[in-house]
């Protein structure tokens, strides 16, 4: 059996070189032009791997989305990566934070572990299985998206779409801090929660109006209550605003919830509960809104532990976690679509000043994503 570890390894500054260069393009979500500029980067880099097809998915908010297929008469069903170009940086930061390299081994700047460094592994991988002949006979594909950072709002559809065709879905967002998968991710919903009182002026007749303040008051103690963090349900109140003037008995408050939890029966359970809120003080009129869902990655045993198995037989050890915040693997696991994600490379310091990625990682998981391509085996029980 060929050693790709060791293939890998030795390969390890030309992926740094390439991890140098994609954290040098600056893609802040919101600035199309330069996210595009990677993008048109990417396209080509698909077609030097001889992908049989790179569609273009235009989008007008956002960057541009592509979608790379490989083996596309093989029979079966494609392994889907799952990669986002955009970061959270503003352009300019690069030059605030140029790329530097420690005695650690680790390299800090703008967007390299999320998700500069993930990329690099899906490239680095697919480039050493062709160099070595072992490119397998199966569908791969790669969807590039480049809105993740502002919850996918743009791309969820076609995620989906994409999705429903795979029969496992490779999420390449980076690893935990100690280099382990994240096998499950808390789903999160979000509302907005709006209480209409009836104003009064607070000093000539305060007993006409209705608080709704102090109605918010109540409600956010009872919101409060909906916590369970032994079970992994939290439910907070992030913002607050409410009032007109300093003078007057406030009429309005406004008021933005967020919700975490780790199963989708948690998430109905927490939307009925917000559902039912009614109002403490007569005369004042509670309304709550969904604003946004990305539903829960529930952990896949079967899929982790072929993972696993498949780690081992190339020389690594597999390792399990979770997380608490959200990416596009949410939506495929809900589908009920094998998911494994924090595929990409051992890290810490995501949105941080201190983003990095650990280098000694990089080959590991370009190993265990070329072990996975070619030895995944669908319906394993």
């Amino acid at each position: 059996m060929v050693e790709l570890l060791e293939y890998f390894k030795a390969r390890k500054q030309q992926m740094v070189d390439l991890l140098v260069e994609l954290i040098n393009y600056e893609t802040f979500t919101t600035e199309k032009a330069m996210v595009d500029r990677l993008g048109a980067w990417m396209e080509q880099r698909f077609r030097d791997l001889r992908a049989d097809s790179v569609e273009r998915i235009p989008c007008v908010e956002v960057g541009d989305m592509l979608l790379a297929k490989w083996n596309s008469q093989a029979a079966g069903k494609p392994i889907l990566f799952l990669i986002h170009i955009d970061t959270v940086w503003p352009t300019g930061t690069l030059a605030e934070r140029p790329v530097t390299i420690d005695e650690q081994g680790r390299l800090f700047g703008p967007g390299a572990v999320d998700m500069k460094g993930g990329i690099t592994i899906v490239l680095s991988a697919l480039q050493g299985l062709i160099d070595l002949n072992l490119m397998p006979e199966r569908p791969i594909w790669v969807l590039m998206t480049s809105d993740e950072e502002v919850g996918s709002i743009y791309s969820e559809a076609t995620i989906k779409r994409v999705a429903a065709e795979a029969g496992l879905v490779l999420v390449m967002e980076p690893a935990t801090r100690e280099g382990a998968l994240k096998t499950w991710r808390k789903g999160i919903s979000t509302y907005t929660l709006k209480i209409e009182g009836r104003p009064a002026h607070a000093g000539n007749a305060p007993e006409k109006g209705i608080n709704s303040i102090i109605e918010f008051a109540q409600q956010a103690l009872e919101i409060h209550k909906l916590n369970d963090y032994k079970n992994g349900i939290s439910v907070s109140v992030t913002m607050v605003n409410g009032g007109s003037a300093g003078n007057v008995i406030p009429q309005y408050t406004e008021a933005y919830i967020d919700t975490r939890m780790v199963t989708l029966r948690q998430m109905d359970q927490v939307a009925a509960a917000l559902n039912d809120l009614h109002p403490f003080i007569p005369g004042a009129v509670v309304s709550v809104k969904h604003t946004h869902s990305r539903p829960p990655m529930e952990r896949n045993e079967a899929a982790f532990l072929q993972c696993k198995a498949i780690g081992e037989k190339y020389g690594l050890t597999i390792r399990e976690d979770g997380s608490g915040g959200g990416s596009d693997g949410n939506f495929t696991a809900a589908m009920g679509i094998p998911t494994l994600d924090g595929m990409g490379p051992q890290g810490d310091g995501l949105h941080a000043l201190d983003e990095h990625v650990v280098l000694n990682s990089l080959p590991e998981r370009a190993t265990l994503v070329a072990g996975i391509l070619r030895d995944w085996q669908f319906h394993v029980h």
